[in-house]
Formats: structure tokens, sequence, C-alpha cells
């Protein structure tokens, strides 16, 4: 592949996968945690939670980058408090580009997870509290086996979103070589540069791939779980 690929697009490959990577595993825990809030517990502001978390499916993806560059920017509330208080930056950085990859991903995994323990009699869950199981115990044991598969198409979709993620990158991050240049943002340059058609068709290819191997493994991976779980 690095024979294949130049060194700028390798270099966008490998930036792709690593913001991918880390966006999905910080939007994990806490899409497991909304998805069961909102399809296990009425409490007030549900239907607030909710809109909130798919605001980013609505909006333009040139939106939601505006509003992380507000709040996550040098001057913003929380990114100005995180660059004087610790030195870490989001803005024009890597960490910017995950943040808004997992920004976006995050409706999908929360989508997926939700739909998976909705599918979850209840009543299995009641009976392991009645034999004197805690609830965290009762989530553990029971419902986290059931709902696996969801979890696992979650971090599919989540991935795969990661690493497609362009207008809201752009936005807050803007399209720095080696930092923040993932594979879309790369194709979109090479078309506005002449002759570079044939190289933004080589990572269009490989994009291509690399999602189609992700639903592959995806789909491997939830049969065999599910199989283990059903007892098959």
């Amino acid at each position: 592949m690095a024979d294949w690929l130049s060194p700028a697009e390798w270099e966008a490959v490998r930036l792709s996968l690593r913001v991918a990577f880390w966006a999905t595993l910080f939007t994990l825990p806490l899409g497991v945690f909304v998805a069961f809030a909102l399809a296990r517990w009425r409490f007030p502001g549900r239907e607030a939670l909710n809109i909130l978390v798919h605001l980013p499916l609505i909006m333009p993806p040139v939106v939601t980058g505006y509003l992380l560059l507000l709040a996550f920017g040098a001057r913003g509330p929380i990114g100005g408090f995180l660059d004087s208080a610790f030195g870490f930056t989001f803005a024009f950085r890597w960490t910017g580009a995950a943040l808004a990859s997992g920004v976006m991903a995050f409706p999908f995994m929360v989508r997926a997870v939700r739909l998976s323990i909705e599918a979850v009699d209840p009543r299995l869950e009641q009976a392991a509290a009645t034999l004197g199981a805690s609830r965290p115990w009762v989530f553990l044991t029971v419902t986290l086996p059931l709902i696996l598969p969801g979890i696992i198409a979650g971090t599919v979709l989540a991935f795969a979103k990661g690493m497609g993620e362009f207008g809201a990158t752009i936005t807050f991050v803007s399209n720095i070589p080696g930092e923040t240049r993932t594979i879309p943002l790369a194709i979109d340059l090479l078309l506005e540069t002449p002759g570079g058609e044939r190289a933004a068709a080589r990572l269009a290819g490989l994009s291509i791939l690399l999602a189609a191997l992700a639903l592959v493994l995806s789909e491997w991976v939830s049969r065999r779980v599910a199989a283990r779980v059903g007892g098959r």
C-alpha cells in the first residue's frame, strides 16, 4: 500500500484511521449510556435529550462544525478553559477532527444501541432483579450480552462515519496536511488540483474498500455473538 499511495496520501489514510478510532472509542461508553437512558428511563428533559442527540443528523455539518468552533475554539468557553488550564487544544488539531467526527457519529451509535435495547424483553431484567441482582449486575450479565450485536453495529457505523466525515471537520479544524487532512479532505483538495483526479480516485477506492471490510467484519462478529448468546 505504501508503494501504491504517495506519502501524502498515506498520511491522510493513517490520520483518518487515527481520528475514526479515537472518535469511536470515546463515543462508545457515552453512546451506550445515552441509548439506555432513552430506551429505559423516564425523566424530565428526555425528549429534549433525544432531539439534541439527533441534531447532527438534521443540521448541515458546517453548522455543527461552526458550533464546535464557537465552543471548543481557542476563544470559546470550553476550548479556552482547556487551553489555559491544561494546555489542551482542539481547534486546528487532529484532536478536533476526532471531536467533530465523534459528534457526527454519535447519533448513529445511539440509534443502533437504542434499537437493540428496546428489543430486549424487560421481564428478563426484572427476573434477574427479583433474584437479588443489582442494577449494574443485571446490565452486565443480562442486558449487555443481548445488546452486544447492536453495540457492534453502532461501533462500525460510528467508525465509518468518522472515516467519512467532511463538513464539520473542515469547518472546525480546517484542512492542514499531516494534522487534520483526513481522506475526505484530501480527496476534496485533489479534485481542486489539476491532475489530481487519479490520486482522488485511489483514495476514494480505498475508502470504499475500508468501509466494505468494516461492514463484513461487523456482520461476521454480530452473527458469532448472536449465535453464542442464543446458544446455537
